[in-house]
């Protein structure tokens, strides 16, 4: 068990070390102005995010089978810089910017080849399936995590 001071900060350089996932932009993701709705940036990033989680070895349905525990957004900050459109093929990068007992941190940018055309920090806390009250990441994930975020 965590105690509650227990958290791991980000190293300085985060973008060393990122978990890259890349998505294509369809024209489902596009609004009536040929660029990419806004809202559909989130979703770009929640599914990476996912895929983050996937590469620790860890399913979110397992995780909620096995331990009754899921991630859930509990704050978000996004800040847009230019736009994408039909057919670009974008890189959500993820790092982990904290962890703490029961919530991560995320940074997360979505860029074009180089050119970082959107920015967020969004803070997911690990609840109970049941209570939907806030629970200890378990220790064995968080253990995963912190050596991920260390490196």
């Amino acid at each position: 068990m965590h105690d509650k001071s227990n958290r791991t900060a980000l190293v300085d350089s985060p973008w060393d070390d990122f978990h890259g996932w890349s998505v294509r932009v369809y024209y489902e993701d596009t609004d009536a102005g040929g660029v990419v709705f806004y809202a559909n940036y989130l979703k770009f990033m929640e599914r990476a995010r996912t895929e983050w989680l996937r590469s620790l070895g860890v399913s979110q349905q397992e995780l909620s089978k096995q331990k009754g525990l899921v991630f859930v957004v509990s704050s978000l900050s996004m800040e847009y810089k230019a736009p994408a459109r039909l057919d670009d093929l974008l890189t959500i990068q993820s790092v982990i910017s904290d962890i703490r007992r029961a919530s991560l941190n995320f940074t997360q940018r979505i860029t074009l080849q180089d050119k970082v055309l959107a920015r967020g920090q969004i803070r997911v806390g690990c609840v109970d399936i049941n209570t939907m009250r806030p629970a200890a990441i378990p220790p064995d994930l968080y253990k995963r995590i912190s050596s991920t975020s260390q490196r």
